[in-house]
């Protein structure tokens, strides 16, 4: 107790910590709801007494995984038995790659489909299929009651999308692959044929804590409460989460009920909540509060909670005249209210909007750096062995990356193992090894190709021997070349110079431009949020539109610190997001 107050956890957290069963806690944003995971994890480690007992930590991305890792590893203690990534990670570690004998569909051995690879399977299915056209956008799915559904808003479509659906996954069964969906379904199907899995897992796992609840999907929770209703409480739960921020509904998200997850943990759960904001000023926190859902008492507690908020709404501005908005917001916030470049968030709703105002505003602000899509030259292809070793390559080695980049390598590790590929390192003499390559090559794709070449003959590998490793090699240097082609196509030259490839792995710096969804879990002191618009924000298909703008403009708020600035610009023709329209409050005037 006294290393958790010394810490500086409140008594919110504390008692959620420290409560010895169960919890499903409630976080508000800006609550401490990660120092809350990280100390929890560490309280857990503190407490295991086998080698054989496991604390697991489930998380939405991986960026998250890495944070609250680094954040344990930073106070001191042993993680060899924290396990901490994404619920398809948790699946192919512990319940598919262990048990893929008793599933006829993976007995004799798959591989797992990088996300460029299905888009273009999809692509070229979905070509095939005549008019009215489908794309992979549309193709986005996942299993609802052991069928595939489709994500698309458009039901019109959803007839050719099952079809080219069914085409994808015969594709798939035939080369032996599966994708991220299909991870969850094989390890439902494994778990719920042999109940004997999830007594096993039980019985290793003394507690799993699950963040952002209120984005898991349905059939995520069949497989963690499985393993919860077989160990007869063995191992604990500790979820946490925000239901007004379920911003993922239509994208599968599925925010539980307490009553719904106590029925299918068959845990005795304790239900607590963290109401202390400590991000947001006192103005900032009573606007978003006002888009609340589910009824939460939010106290400002921030160290800025007395800041003089600049909180304005334009939805007068033209669309042609939205540029030169957000240039004048920029630049206000820079001169007038001090704001570093890099706690400047702009948000808007749809990516093809941001990829175009990223460029132009690179280009009508030189002296500001950016960090928005379209600006670094291959995407988080988390699966592939090469993106695995580019984060090491395009690194630099030193104290502050250390433990990072030594993760990194034994991720390396584990996947040669995976190919079959025996290595005679451990991850740091590995690291050491990597680190002593020196390639000089300004060009970011010949500089990977020679980098690669060189991990090759360190490790004496044929890679034509291996189709695991080709494939994955090909599909990578595919899908950065065809980034590269499209962002010089659009006049951005510099993409594929090193330093740009090197962006990938940095910690942000700049303006951030990002959607809505990609913004959630980051905080910036100011925040800049355009289109705000019926049909965007909501989407125009939305089946809750009504709560999901809520929502969405509750997570865009909720982001800023100390100043906000809404745009909901006519000329797009529709009308201004309704609960923001309806909302009466004192907006601040700006004078430029």
């Amino acid at each position: 107790m006294d290393d958790l107050v010394s810490a500086g956890l409140n008594d919110e957290q504390i008692s959620a910590i420290n409560h010895p069963g169960s919890v499903f806690l409630t976080a508000c944003p800006g609550s401490g709801k990660t120092k809350t995971l990280t100390f929890k994890i560490a309280e857990e480690l503190k407490k295991i007494s086998s080698h054989r007992e496991f604390v697991v930590a489930i998380t939405y991305t991986h960026r998250a995984a890495d944070e609250i890792l680094e954040r344990v590893e930073g106070l001191g203690l042993n993680t060899n038995q924290l396990w901490i990534g994404t619920i398809h990670s948790f699946c192919l570690e512990w319940i598919i790659r262990p048990y893929a004998i008793y599933e006829p569909r993976l007995q004799h051995g798959f591989t797992i489909i990088n996300q460029p690879d299905a888009d273009a399977l999809l692509d070229e299915i979905c070509g095939e299929l005549g008019r009215p056209r489908i794309t992979s956008f549309d193709c986005n799915y996942y299993f609802k009651d052991g069928k595939a559904t489709p994500l698309s808003s458009d039901v019109n479509k959803h007839e050719k999308i099952r079809a080219a659906l069914g085409e994808y996954f015969r594709v798939l069964k035939k080369e032996r692959k599966i994708d991220f969906e299909l991870i969850l379904y094989f390890a439902h199907n494994l778990i719920k044929k042999y109940p004997a899995i999830a007594v096993t897992l039980s019985q290793i796992f003394r507690i799993i804590l699950v963040d952002e609840y209120q984005d898991t999907k349905e059939i995520q929770y069949l497989i963690i409460c499985a393993i919860f209703a077989a160990g007869n409480g063995k191992t604990n739960a500790f979820i946490v989460g925000d239901p007004n921020q379920a911003i993922f509904k239509t994208l599968g998200g599925y925010p539980i009920a307490f009553d719904k997850f106590v029925q299918l943990s068959k845990l005795k759960v304790q239900e607590f909540s963290l109401s202390k904001n400590y991000r947001s000023s006192s103005r900032v926190v009573e606007y978003f509060s006002n888009f609340s859902v589910f009824p939460v008492a939010i106290s400002a507690f921030a160290k800025c909670k007395d800041y003089p908020s600049v909180i304005s709404y334009n939805k007068n501005i033209g669309v042609e005249f939205l540029e030169d908005e957000i240039v004048r917001l920029i630049n206000y916030s820079l001169n007038d209210l001090n704001i570093s470049q890099d706690q400047i968030c702009i948000v808007g709703p749809q990516w093809p909007f941001l990829a175009k105002l990223t460029r132009r505003l690179m280009s009508r602000l030189p002296q500001c750096n950016f960090d928005g899509p379209g600006m670094v030259p291959f995407g988080r292809e988390l699966d592939n062995f090469w993106y695995k070793l580019s984060k090491i390559c395009l690194s630099e080695p030193g104290p502050e990356m250390y433990i990072r980049r030594l993760r990194w390598a034994g991720e390396v590790l584990s996947a040669l193992h995976e190919e079959g590929i025996k290595c005679s390192y451990s991850k740091s003499q590995l690291l050491k090894e990597l680190n002593r390559i020196d390639i000089d090559e300004e060009n970011g794709m010949k500089y990977l190709e020679r980098y690669f070449s060189a991990f090759l003959h360190l490790l004496e590998i044929d890679v034509e021997c291996n189709n695991g490793l080709k494939n994955h090699y090909e599909s990578f240097f595919d899908s950065a070349t065809k980034k590269i082609q499209r962002a010089k196509k659009d006049g951005n030259d510099l993409i594929e110079g090193i330093e740009n490839f090197r962006r990938v792995f940095r910690p942000r710096g700049g303006i951030t431009i990002s959607t809505i969804h990609g913004v959630k879990g980051a905080e910036f002191d100011n925040v800049i949020g355009f289109a705000l618009l019926q049909g965007m924000v909501p989407h125009n298909t939305d089946p809750e539109p009504l709560e999901s703008a809520k929502k969405l403009i509750y997570v865009i708020s909720s982001r800023a610190r100390k100043n906000l600035f809404l745009i909901s610009e006519s000329g797009r023709d529709k009308l201004p997001t309704t609960v923001l329209k309806d909302y009466q409050y004192g907006y601040s005037p700006i004078k430029f």
